[in-house]
């Protein structure tokens, strides 16, 4: 087992209540839980913190990363929808000789699903017959969409793709564009599926997330693998993948 750490917690909805169970059963504390009601938490609460893990909402979560930085805790980041400021965060952490740790999902299995994804789509970079398409199934409650999953997956095949430039909103306007559909249901912790479709036939690839002990997992070994670190890292390094 890693030593034990003193975790805060910045939100505590369903995720961070999960996080929680698997961070006290690894030998971890809780040295403080960030809600609506103390969303105004000040340095001084983070005084005797040694790593944070990030799952509050997109409007709040750049405060949040600033905070921890400020206060030189290292801040694992589960909250998707705020990477527009991802440049200015990283410039800060070189600044404040901090450590982030920003994922898109924390999941193991997801991590191993975006290197499935990349070998894909550089397979299927020159069959031109195929059109690639991404769903994105998630829980009524999810803020984002698409998900930020989901744009990382886009990303990957574009990356390694001939014909793809840019991922756009449920319809494709270009022959270049890559489609992310996204679906909101009831109790759908979060499922992603990449098609590729031609008259001959279809390629499918699909992650099922069977409940979010996965991300909380994740979220867990992510703080334990940054704890003692600076600098930017990924769930690559943490999985060494």
């Amino acid at each position: 087992m890693p030593k034990s750490l003193n975790i805060a917690l910045i939100g505590y909805g369903k995720m961070g209540k999960i996080i929680e169970d698997i961070a006290l059963s690894r030998g971890h504390h809780i040295g403080l839980k960030v809600t609506t009601s103390n969303a105004d938490y000040d340095l001084n609460d983070l005084r005797d913190i040694d790593v944070a893990i990030e799952f509050s909402i997109p409007e709040a979560a750049v405060k949040n990363i600033k905070k921890c930085l400020n206060a030189g805790v290292p801040i694992a980041i589960g909250t998707t929808g705020w990477y527009d400021d991802i440049d200015e965060i990283v410039g800060l952490t070189k600044e404040k000789d901090g450590c982030i740790l920003p994922a898109t999902n924390f999941s193991i299995g997801v991590n191993i699903f975006f290197e499935i994804n990349r070998h894909l789509a550089a397979l299927m970079a020159k069959q031109q017959q195929y059109e690639a398409m991404i769903t994105e199934t998630h829980h009524t409650q999810k803020k984002d969409a698409p998900s930020g999953t989901a744009i990382t997956l886009a990303e990957g095949i574009i990356e390694n793709s001939t014909t793809k430039d840019r991922w756009t909103k449920e319809v494709a306007e270009l022959k270049s564009d890559l489609a992310i559909k996204s679906l909101r249901m009831e109790d759908v912790p979060g499922t992603h599926e990449i098609v590729y479709d031609s008259d001959i036939d279809s390629i499918t690839i699909t992650h099922e997330a069977k409940s979010r002990k996965g991300f909380g997992l994740g979220a867990v070994l992510a703080a334990e693998f940054i704890a003692d670190k600076k600098g930017v890292y990924s769930m690559k390094d943490v999985l060494a993948i």
